[in-house]
């Protein structure tokens, strides 16, 4: 059933949003060198790695200077790229990767490799699932950029604790992952984007 809501719900919102998903790819290549997409190996269910696809916010080769975004002033983002950031715009590809079968609508928010070799035992219960576009971390630390503008050492931050405490909130999910919840964590997600939660 959850394969089915992701397959139907996935093909509803890239018909709806091809249009402007045209006009954003298009203002992406004519405003800064590099391709329309970025593709970054993240850690999916069991482990496994996946490409997993976004709108290019980022100048070319901006992932080698780290993986963390530090604010939405990170000088890395294109002038373009801060507004398709505050809109989360630049999470739609990823609905690419839920038709795929790599991803689910709703799931824990994949990491990339530095920060799940650093998982516990207790924490690798999150990639018991498949991961998702949106969960309740996604909706507790949607300002995580800028919490970790505001930090001097962003990535201890990040390591000690924020992953913690959104790893704490993905348990939550995955000790109850019925399609009931999946609406609700869909629904919260729109009120956040549209700024009425």
């Amino acid at each position: 059933m959850k394969r089915l809501f992701d397959i139907f719900f996935s093909s509803i919102v890239l018909l709806l949003f091809l249009p402007f998903g045209v006009i954003i790819g298009l203002i992406i290549l004519l405003t800064s060198r590099g391709g329309v997409f970025y593709i970054q190996e993240r850690i999916g269910k069991n482990g496994k790695p996946f490409g997993l696809y976004k709108f290019r916010t980022m100048r070319k080769n901006s992932d080698k200077a780290g993986k963390l975004t530090v604010g939405m002033r990170d000088p890395r983002i294109t002038g373009i790229g801060y507004f398709i950031r505050k809109f989360k715009l630049d999470e739609f590809p990823q609905f690419i990767n839920v038709l795929m079968g790599q991803m689910s609508v709703v799931g824990p928010r994949p990491e990339v490799k530095e920060y799940t070799d650093l998982y516990t035992p207790y924490q690798r219960d999150v990639l018991s699932v498949k991961p998702g576009i949106t969960d309740y971390a996604s909706l507790q630390y949607y300002d995580e950029n800028r919490l970790l503008g505001e930090s001097k050492n962003p990535r201890e931050t990040y390591i000690n604790e924020i992953m913690p405490a959104k790893i704490e909130l993905n348990r939550k999910y995955i000790e109850n992952p019925t399609l009931g919840q999946d609406f609700k964590i869909v629904w919260l997600t729109f009120l956040k984007v549209i700024g009425r939660n």
